[in-house]
C-alpha cells in the first residue's frame, strides 16, 4: 500500500494541473457573457451625440434612451434566478448569448426610436441576466481558495469589454467620422462578434457540480469536480450535499424567511452601493462628461478610451489583492479614494475646470471602483448568500442593483446640467456612508466553503 502513495499523488497532481486549465477555460466562457455585459453599459457613451440629432432627443429622452436597457436589467435579474435553477447555467448563458446577437443587430439596423428603445431593452434583459448567472456559474465551480481571484475573472470581462467598446467607438468614429450619421449603427452593432463567440462556446462548458448536487445528480457533480481539478471531489461533493440538506429542510428554500434576513441584507447593501458609487453615471455619459469640460467629440472618445484603460488596470489590481486582503479591506480603503475622487470632480464642475484635471476625476471615480466594489461586489454577493437561496438572492440583489442603476442613468443628465457637483457631492456623502456601514456590518468572507 505504501508503494502506491507516490504514484496516487502523482496522479492527482497531473489531474489537478489538467483540470485547473478546464477550470480556467469555463470562467474565461462564461466571463464572455460578463464581457458583453461591459461592452453593451458603455456602448452607448459613444452615440448619445448622434441619438440626440437623429431622433430629436431632449435630456429627459436621451437618459429614457439610455435607461431603455437598464429597464430590461431589471427584468433580467430578476427573471434569471428560476430558470438557472429550473434548467441549469450553462442552457440559461446559451439563451444569454442568443439575445446579446439580437440586440447589437437590432440596434445595429433600428429603423426608428422605438426599435431602439425595444432592442436595447432585449439586451438590457441580456446583462441583467448575465450579472446574475456569470459570477454564480463561476462561483459554483471555483475551489475556494480560487475562488475570489476566478470571479473577479468575471469583473475582468466586464471592464475589458468597457475598454474594448470605448476602444471601438473610437475607431469607429476615427474610420467613419465623428460626425457620419450611420456610425452610431457600427457602434452598436461590433457587439455582435464577441456575441457570436459566446454562442459557439457556451455550449462546450460542464454544468455546475453545485446545480448537479442539487438535482440529486450526484456522480455528474463528482465528475465535473474531478474534471475540474479539485482536490477531493468526493469529500467536496458531500460538502455541497450536506450543505444543500441542511439548508433545504422544510421551507428553508424560501428566500424570504427570518433565517436568510441578514445575508440578504447584507447582499442588498452591497447591491445599492455598488450604483451609489457613482460608476455607472460616469460610464454611461463618459463622452459627454468630456464634452461639458471642452473636448470635442474626437477628443472626448479618446480620453474614454483612457478611462477605459485605467478601469482595466485598477481591475488588475483588485484581482491580484482581493483573495490576499480580503473583500472587507477593499470596500473600505476604496470608500476612502471614491471620497476624494468625486470631491475632484464636484470642484471641476463647481468651477469649469478643463483639461487634465477632468482626466484625473474621472480616472479616480472609475479606478476606486474597479478595484473595490467592481472586484469584490460579484464576490461576496455569492458567498454571503447559501447554496439553497443563491440563484434567487442574487437575483433580487441584481434587480436592486439595476433598479437604482436606471435612476441614475436616466437622471445624471438631467441632474449634471443644473449641478453636476451636486450630482459628484451626492456621490461622495454615499461613499462615507458605505464606509461606516460596511466596518460595522459586513463580516469577511474570504475563504468560505459553501
Amino acid at each position: 500500500m505504501h508503494t502506491n502513495l507516490p504514484t496516487d499523488t502523482s496522479t492527482r497532481a497531473s489531474s489537478s494541473h489538467s483540470g485547473g486549465g478546464r477550470l480556467l477555460l469555463s470562467a474565461i466562457v462564461a466571463a464572455l457573457g460578463s464581457l458583453l455585459f461591459g461592452f453593451d453599459t458603455a456602448v452607448i457613451s459613444g452615440t448619445t451625440e448622434a441619438l440626440r440629432q437623429a431622433f430629436a432627443l431632449n435630456d429627459n429622452l436621451l437618459g429614457f434612451t439610455v435607461s431603455s436597457a437598464l429597464i430590461g436589467t431589471m427584468f433580467g435579474a430578476l427573471s434569471a434566478g428560476r430558470p438557472a435553477d429550473w434548467w441549469g447555467r450553462r442552457p440559461v448563458l446559451t439563451v444569454l448569448a442568443v439575445l446579446f446577437l439580437l440586440s447589437a443587430a437590432g440596434c445595429a439596423g433600428a429603423w426608428n426610436w422605438y426599435a431602439l428603445l425595444f432592442f436595447r431593452f432585449l439586451g438590457g434583459v441580456a446583462v441583467g441576466a448575465a450579472s446574475v448567472v456569470c459570477p454564480m456559474y463561476i462561483t459554483e465551480i471555483a475551489p475556494p481558495k480560487r475562488r475570489g481571484l476566478l470571479v473577479c475573472v468575471s469583473q475582468l470581462n466586464i471592464v475589458l469589454g468597457i475598454l474594448v467598446a470605448y476602444l471601438s467607438n473610437y475607431l469607429v468614429a476615427h474610420c467613419l467620422g465623428a460626425e457620419n450619421p450611420v456610425a452610431w449603427r457600427w457602434m452598436f452593432g461590433v457587439m455582435a462578434l464577441p456575441s457570436l463567440a459566446f454562442l459557439a462556446t457556451a455550449v462546450a462548458i460542464p454544468e455546475s457540480p453545485r446545480w448537479l448536487a442539487k438535482k440529486n445528480r450526484l456522480a455528474e457533480a463528482e465528475t465535473v469536480l474531478t474534471r475540474f481539478g479539485h482536490e477531493d471531489p468526493s469529500r467536496e461533493n458531500q460538502e455541497i450535499q450536506e450543505s444543500l440538506s441542511a439548508e433545504t429542510t422544510g421551507v428553508s428554500d424560501r428566500l424570504f424567511q427570518r433565517k436568510y434576513l441578514k445575508p440578504l441584507l447584507l447582499v442588498c447593501m452591497i447591491a445599492v452601493f455598488n450604483q451609489l458609487d457613482g460608476i455607472n453615471a460616469v460610464l454611461y455619459y463618459t463622452a459627454d462628461i468630456f464634452r461639458m469640460a471642452g473636448a470635442d467629440n474626437a477628443s472626448a472618445l479618446m480620453q474614454s478610451v483612457i478611462v477605459g484603460l485605467t478601469n482595466l488596470v485598477m481591475t488588475l489590481v483588485g484581482m491580484a489583492l482581493i483573495d490576499r486582503v480580503g473583500r472587507k479591506a477593499l470596500l473600505l480603503v476604496g470608500s476612502v479614494t471614491f471620497v476624494f475622487s468625486h470631491a475632484l470632480a464636484a470642484l471641476v464642475f463647481a468651477t469649469h475646470a478643463q483639461g487634465w484635471i477632468v482626466i484625473a476625476a474621472m480616472m479616480g471615480v472609475v479606478g476606486s471602483h474597479a478595484y473595490s466594489q467592481g472586484a469584490v461586489v460579484w464576490v461576496i454577493i455569492n458567498e454571503l448568500l447559501p447554496n439553497a437561496v443563491r440563484a434567487s438572492g442574487s437575483a433580487v440583489a441584481c434587480t436592486l442593483m439595476w433598479v437604482l442603476c436606471a435612476a441614475i442613468g436616466w437622471a445624471f443628465p438631467v441632474v449634471a446640467k443644473a449641478s453636476g457637483s451636486f450630482a459628484f457631492g451626492f456621490f461622495a456623502l454615499m461613499m462615507v456612508l458605505q464606509f461606516v456601514l460596511v466596518a460595522k456590518f459586513l463580516p469577511e468572507t474570504k475563504g468560505v466553503t459553501h
